[in-house]
C-alpha cells in the first residue's frame, strides 16, 4: 500500500492497461465474428485473390502466394475446412 502512495500514476497506468486490453479484445472479437458471418468475409479474412469454386455450404479458393484452400459452413458460419471449432453440448470452443 505504501507504494501506491508513494506512486499515485502506478494505479492509473495499471487502469488504463485494462482499459486497453479489454478494447483490443472487444476489437478482436468483433472481427472474427465479421469474418465468420459470411463466405465473402471469411475469404477476404483468409486473404483469398481468386474464388475458384461456390456452393451454398462451402467454396474454395486461391491465395496470393498460390496455396488453394477450402472453406466451409458449420452451424451457420464460415470455417477454413479442418480447422472447426470443438463442440460439446451446442457450446463451441
Amino acid at each position: 500500500m505504501q507504494y501506491l502512495k508513494n506512486h499515485p500514476w502506478t494505479g492509473t497506468a495499471a487502469a488504463a492497461a485494462v482499459v486497453i486490453t479489454i478494447g483490443i479484445g472487444a476489437s478482436q472479437i468483433a472481427l472474427l465474428q465479421k469474418a465468420h458471418a459470411s463466405f465473402k468475409n471469411y475469404a477476404a479474412f483468409r486473404g483469398c485473390q481468386t474464388v475458384t469454386s461456390r456452393t451454398d455450404t462451402s467454396g474454395a479458393c486461391t491465395l496470393a502466394s498460390g496455396q488453394n484452400i477450402k472453406i466451409v459452413q458449420f452451424r451457420g458460419r464460415w470455417y477454413l475446412d479442418g480447422d472447426l471449432p470443438f463442440c460439446l453440448n451446442n457450446m463451441c470452443f
